[in-house]
């Protein structure tokens, strides 16, 4: 995927949720904004009625709008919005920049990750010892950043899924698409790989240990150097 730029969308109908909400998440419309009117918009996207509504269905159902009679449609606060949704996080990606994003991913992993590890450490069986430990040596196998991608990504859906705790392992799986993201990024540092498998060796040690307090702090650890690669790469890719 492609950071900034939007998904081809199939349909009309998915044209104008991805535009419009992308308008909304972006602040272009802001909340308590109404949006154009019913027959503005059916011009603007040369849809019938029909369509536009079940668009703004579509909407009302990520908690982003809601309509009123005689008065329209209107956005909701951003307090109210289904952040988890995947269109709506997909939209904040795309419309947050990257830096104030990525600071606010951190912040949630840092609350996520640690205490996930150290249960992980309580609850994994072999199995799921057995499946961190894949995504670890795929890691350490590849002979790319591309490729360390997605057993990076592997490596921490591996240990959610090790807390068989269902709520934790859907919120780590609804966060996967700004962690790739994020992974992306940091995957730019030079020296990526020798710099994050020790850190990534730590946790999986640990959980393998049986280690809570141990899995906690190297998942710290290895949060710390992901703050780190963040500001190494994003200093770089800012212009002076």
């Amino acid at each position: 995927m492609d950071y900034q730029t939007p998904k081809p969308r199939k349909s009309m109908h998915a044209r104008i949720v991805q535009e419009l909400g992308m308008h909304i998440v972006s602040g272009r419309f802001k909340p308590e904004e109404k949006l154009p009117l019913e027959a503005t918009l059916c011009e603007e996207y040369k849809v019938s009625r029909p369509v536009l509504r079940e668009a703004t269905r579509v909407l009302t159902a990520k908690g982003l709008v809601y309509s009123k009679p005689r008065v329209g449609t209107v956005v909701r606060p951003r307090n109210e919005w289904h952040l988890l949704d995947p269109d709506v996080l997909y939209w904040l990606v795309q419309t947050t920049p990257q830096s104030e994003f990525f600071n606010t991913l951190v912040g949630v992993r840092r609350i996520l990750e640690p205490e996930i590890a150290a249960l992980a450490a309580t609850t994994a069986t072999e199995d799921d010892i057995a499946a961190i430990e894949d995504a670890y040596q795929r890691m350490e196998a590849a002979q790319t950043r591309e490729q360390m991608l997605q057993p990076d990504l592997d490596f921490h859906r591996a240990i959610a899924e090790a807390t068989h705790n269902d709520l934790l392992a859907y919120m780590c799986n609804m966060l996967s698409l700004p962690l790739r993201e994020s992974i992306t990024v940091t995957n730019l540092r030079p020296n990526t790989q020798q710099l994050s498998l020790p850190r990534h060796k730590a946790i999986l040690t640990a959980i393998k240990n049986r280690d809570a307090l141990g899995a906690r702090h190297a998942s710290l650890v290895q949060l710390d150097d992901t703050r780190v690669a963040l500001d190494t790469v994003m200093n770089e890719l800012t212009p002076l």
